[in-house]
């Protein structure tokens, strides 16, 4: 399998799991909690937060922007949409913050406008979202940029998965494997598809995408391989927002961050010996050693 860099941080087998903290829209338009998630991104140990960035009025229809939804920005769709958006001033401070702290941040650009306002800012690599991993238009552009792009493959078939790495080719590409329920339930995840993936694309670096309750399929996915792993992360799955309760909140971030970073000595060597610190055990316990 391949390798491929994010910033500075090498993203392949072999290499320590690139652990990406989804803000995304859990931020609620407050660019407070914004930094807040940062910070506990930071202080998990997490290697990078991601955003998401859309040009409201070309993404949505003036049908769904004028259809009724009460939310705390007023009562249509639109005033959610466009409440949850931050703006150029609010990404210049969230692009000085993560400098500051020493964390990379990207965001998923969902139109073309988007991916050539996020370029600005020196992105190490663009996510294509699983909504938007079918639009050839948005992933032509995005790969023109010749930046590195994580692919999250949710809502799609192998069919569908060929024809999207046809289209951005296999150099710079990383695939994570992903189910779009949110919160997905645990015999949705299908985490076998991930050393099947590993398998099928021998050169590229594979992932996953979760959206589970719980951190611990996280890691079964790192155990199987993956070697990106992203999850949305929340101060508190209680807050409003459509994607809190399929994130994991703070104590969860630490946790998983803790156990994927022990995996590689969990899973030692592929060789059965008998290991020093066995010999007083095997000295106490053993009765015969005729065999």
């Amino acid at each position: 399998m391949g390798t491929v860099w994010i910033g500075n941080k090498l993203v392949g087998p072999g290499q320590p799991c690139f652990l990406i903290g989804e803000i995304g829209i859990n931020h609620n338009g407050d660019i407070n909690i914004a930094k807040r998630l940062i910070d506990e991104a930071v202080k998990a140990g997490w290697d990078a937060v991601k955003f998401q960035k859309r040009t409201v009025d070309v993404v949505y229809t003036p049908e769904e922007l004028a259809r009724p939804r009460e939310n705390p920005f007023g009562p249509t769709n639109g005033d959610l949409k466009r409440g949850l958006e931050f703006s150029e001033e609010q990404y210049d401070e969230i692009d000085a913050y993560c400098e500051e702290k020493g964390i990379l941040w990207f965001a998923s650009p969902w139109d073309e406008a988007s991916v050539d306002f996020l370029d600005f800012y020196n992105p190490p690599c663009y996510k294509i979202a699983s909504a938007c991993n079918l639009d050839k238009d948005l992933l032509i552009h995005v790969r023109s940029k010749g930046r590195p792009i994580i692919l999250s493959t949710g809502m799609a078939d192998d069919q569908a998965i060929e024809r999207m790495v046809s289209l951005l080719g296999e150099e710079g590409l990383v695939i994570l494997h992903c189910t779009s329920t949110y919160p997905a339930d645990p015999s949705e995840l299908n985490l076998a598809n991930i050393p099947r993936l590993i398998k099928k694309y021998p050169r590229v670096p594979i992932g996953y995408s979760g959206h589970e309750v719980g951190a611990y399929p996280s890691l079964v996915a790192a155990a199987l391989g993956a070697c990106v792993v992203e999850r949305h992360i929340t101060l508190d799955r209680a807050m409003w927002g459509s994607d809190q309760a399929a994130s994991l909140e703070v104590g969860g971030m630490g946790r998983l961050a803790t156990e994927i970073r022990a995996l590689p000595a969990y899973l030692g060597k592929a060789e059965k010996i008998v290991l020093a610190s066995e010999l007083p055990i095997e000295k106490k316990l053993r009765r015969k050693k005729t065999l």
